[in-house]
């Protein structure tokens, strides 16, 4: 529960940053519309992308599991805001009741075991859809059948806990540096030398595993504005 209930919070702490602490009412300290279902489908539809799903076009190519692992970890983050958003908003519980009642989860015990095996790509296309289908249901959305699938999703692509919470640790640190340096007004360049930002976080964090999130962060800057020298 502990690594669940930290990931929580800290995408509370990034929706409070970039969005207003009133983000959980569905509107930004701007005004805007928060639509975290759209946000899950739309990285959803990137994550099947991961594949040559097109039967007209590089037929052969491998899939791009790390890719698809990145985009996991981005889906997480829309399906943790929406989760807190449902707590909210239908007055379940605060934080911690939702990370207790996520870790009692029939699913959530799977990804507590290490391993690091992919399934098919049709396989993990098909949870991806199933994904897609349980957030475009307006009329009987069930938050609890969403994470299950999500779980069963993070299984199929590879991972568990311990890299689940490694890799949304360095995303969230990226999502920061990027609201830090100009994302939001369109100004930060997410191409680093022919490699996204994603993909280099995702490195930073392989190459030292007891890299501290406030180093992760100036590891970032420091090769961000050696590339991007104005």
């Amino acid at each position: 529960m502990d690594k669940i209930l930290l990931m929580l919070q800290l995408q509370a702490q990034l929706n409070d940053a970039t969005n207003g602490e009133d983000w959980t009412k569905g509107i930004t300290q701007n005004g805007k519309v928060i639509n975290w279902k759209r946000c899950i489908y739309m990285e959803c539809a990137e994550m099947v992308d991961s594949f040559s799903w097109k039967h007209w076009k590089s037929i052969h190519k491998e899939p791009d599991w790390d890719n698809l692992q990145i985009e996991v970890v981005d889906v997480w983050h829309f399906i943790m805001s929406l989760a807190i958003e449902d707590y909210a908003k239908n007055m379940r519980g605060n934080i911690i009741d939702l990370a207790l009642n996520i870790s009692e989860l029939p699913s959530f015990s799977k990804i507590d075991t290490h391993h690091n095996l992919f399934d098919s790509q049709d396989n993990v296309i098909n949870k991806v859809e199933n994904i897609i289908i349980l957030v475009l249901n307006k009329e009987n959305f069930n938050l609890e059948e969403l994470l299950n699938e999500f779980f069963d999703l993070v299984i199929m692509s590879g991972l568990d806990l311990e890299t689940l919470y490694k890799l949304y640790v360095g995303k969230n640190i990226l999502n920061q540096f990027r609201q830090d340096n100009g994302y939001k007004e369109g100004s930060y360049i997410k191409v680093w030398d022919g490699e996204e930002d994603n993909v280099i976080m995702k490195k930073m964090w392989e190459e030292d595993a007891n890299l501290k999130p406030e180093i992760l962060y100036k590891n970032l800057a420091k090769k961000y504005f050696a590339l991007n020298k104005s």
